[in-house]
């Protein structure tokens, strides 16, 4: 029994002689900080994947924000340890108002701008994870991840945008509860407008009937708008034709499928109906010829 007890206290006196050399805490430090943030996110996610209180796009972006604060936390954490356990005087160096400290300020503003505007983002509900967003009027692609300062924009050509939360000055949305098909006609000034408006109307019928699944509905499943003709929009579009006007509104999620649909229906009965769209023509005066310059 008393071998057991001494061999248990020399093992123990062994390991706290190896803890004693520094990058020996440092190395269990990062272990440590590690598994936790690992467990951390393993419980964010079981957490949301239990709940249903908000919905599944909110919660990706909540899941999304929160694993970024604690990647950044354990990030800075890990780096105050390491210099405190070398000596540095970090406290002193936080606290100084040296030239440092002046230049940490300039740099910090951007991040402190960008970490803002992460936030806002989530509290304002601007997007969500898994949006389909136009951003500053140039990017357009799908939300795939919002971080404390970064934005990641999955482009349709499959490139990932990267961009700083502080740069984003515009958002359009296309998935924020709803979306209005619109739909423009121009046909030539020789068609008859009732004719073509009595076709565009049986055109919306058969939108109706066949992309009915698509329109917005409210509490009894009856379509708030569904595809009707808007009006004639412009007795003279660009000096081409008659414009007609049709929309509908349609559920966000599906509302690429619902415009290319009807957009592809509503062609097919224009060409049907032997309805003349308009087109643009641009006389070039000919040369003067060479008997008049005689």
């Amino acid at each position: 029994m008393n071998d057991w007890v001494s061999n248990a206290q020399g093992w123990y006196d062994t390991f706290i002689q190896i803890f004693d050399y520094k990058i020996v805490q440092v190395i269990v430090a990062v272990l440590l900080v590690f598994i936790g943030v690992r467990f951390i996110r393993r419980s964010i996610r079981s957490f949301f994947d239990r709940t249903s209180f908000i919905e599944e796009r909110k919660e990706k972006t909540l899941e999304s924000m929160i694993n970024s604060i604690v990647s950044y936390t354990a990030t800075i954490g890990i780096i105050i340890y390491v210099l405190s356990v070398y000596g540095v005087p970090v406290g002193s160096m936080l606290a100084g108002a040296g030239v440092i400290g002046i230049i940490l300020g300039f740099g910090a503003q951007s991040l402190i701008r960008d970490i803002l505007s992460g936030i806002f983002f989530i509290y304002e509900k601007q997007l969500h994870k898994g949006d389909f967003v136009s951003i500053n009027d140039k990017f357009i692609g799908t939300v795939e991840d919002i971080g404390l300062r970064f934005l990641k924009i999955r482009q349709w050509s499959g490139k990932l945008l990267t961009i700083s939360n502080g740069q984003v000055s515009s958002i359009q949305n296309y998935n924020i509860d709803h979306m209005r098909v619109i739909e423009a006609i121009t046909v030539s000034f020789t068609e008859d407008p009732k004719r073509v408006f009595s076709l565009l109307e049986e055109t919306c019928e058969q939108l109706n009937e066949e992309l009915g699944q698509y329109l917005k509905k409210d509490l009894t499943d009856k379509p708030i708008q569904p595809f009707q003709v808007y009006g004639m929009t412009s007795l003279n579009k660009d000096h081409r034709g008659y414009e007609y006007t049709i929309v509908g509104l349609t559920e966000d999620l599906v509302y690429w499928t619902a415009a290319k649909e009807a957009r592809r229906m509503i062609a097919e009965r224009l060409f049907d109906a032997g309805i003349q769209m308009s087109l643009q023509h641009i006389d070039i005066p000919s040369p003067p010829s060479t008997e008049q310059n005689q």
